[in-house]
């Protein structure tokens, strides 16, 4: 359904900001440059998404040669130079599609002029602050062993801080995400079904959980978790932070909403 709406009455007169060539842009992702597709709220999948998102893939950067083969570093220049060009076409704010471009955090916001969330980790920080002390985050993301302390510190996070890490498909066996993201399992055509991947995320947290019951807070890392963060949050009855809240957070800070009401 498309709403019409009246138009912006401060908006008057316009002019060329910095080097833009398009406008009305919002959130430019970097993406992997794997093929394989994304339920509605995948990061990879703008269907979902009320702001505009305009895609950016970095060349030569899989899931193999940013997780598994376990040197990031190789991935930096393409990294970069996508997000450079998602400015320049005018987006508002840099994302990606992967929790894993942690890694890349400092260096993309040295090199663009606005606001870059490189990763959904970049909550975590904030998350310690609004909960007790004494719990913990409990961090699921896709696999474990791959998710370093360079990944964590680039985002601020205090290496053995209150937090505390799950891999969902190292540890809790998650297949229907290894069919989609896992170079060494996943069939020549990646494939996954949303009520199998929904039962191993949701069993995923309650064991998670029950093996932690410090836990006071979810922390989904994944690009393709938050289409099954409201599921999880019906069994577990926690606060859940995904890369959904991380994106409807930078949207919100690069083109803020007016207010309407009375008094």
């Amino acid at each position: 359904m498309i709403f019409w709406q009246n138009r912006d009455f401060g908006i008057n007169h316009i002019k060329t900001r910095k080097n833009h060539v398009c406008y009305g842009m919002g959130l430019g992702i970097v993406l992997l440059n794997d093929a394989y597709p994304g339920f509605p709220g995948d990061v990879r999948n703008a269907s979902a998404f009320p702001y505009p998102i305009q895609y950016e893939i970095a060349e030569g950067v899989t899931n193999k040669t940013l997780v598994y083969d376990k040197n990031p570093a190789q991935c930096r220049e393409s990294v970069v130079a996508a997000a450079r060009k998602l400015e320049r076409l005018g987006c508002r704010a840099i994302a990606a599609e992967c929790g894993y471009f942690a890694f890349f955090q400092k260096d993309v916001a040295a090199a663009v002029d606005v606001p870059v969330f490189m990763s959904s980790l970049l909550q975590v920080p904030f998350i310690q602050q609004v909960i007790s002390p004494n719990k913990m985050v409990g961090i699921i993301c896709a696999q474990k062993q791959f998710l370093s302390e360079d990944h964590l510190k680039n985002v601020g996070i205090t290496p053995g801080s209150n937090y505390i890490i799950a891999g969902a498909q190292d540890e809790y066996g998650c297949s229907e995400f290894d069919n989609l993201w896992n170079p060494l399992k996943r069939p020549d055509c990646p494939e996954a079904y949303y009520e199998q991947a929904e039962e191993q995320m949701v069993f995923t947290a309650k064991e998670f959980i029950k093996a932690n019951p410090n836990i006071g807070a979810i922390m989904l890392e994944c690009t393709g978790m938050q289409p099954f963060a409201r599921a999880i949050q019906r069994e577990v009855d926690l606060p859940v932070y995904s890369w959904g809240t991380l994106l409807d957070y930078a949207y919100s800070v690069v083109a803020h909403r007016d207010y309407y009401g009375h008094v």
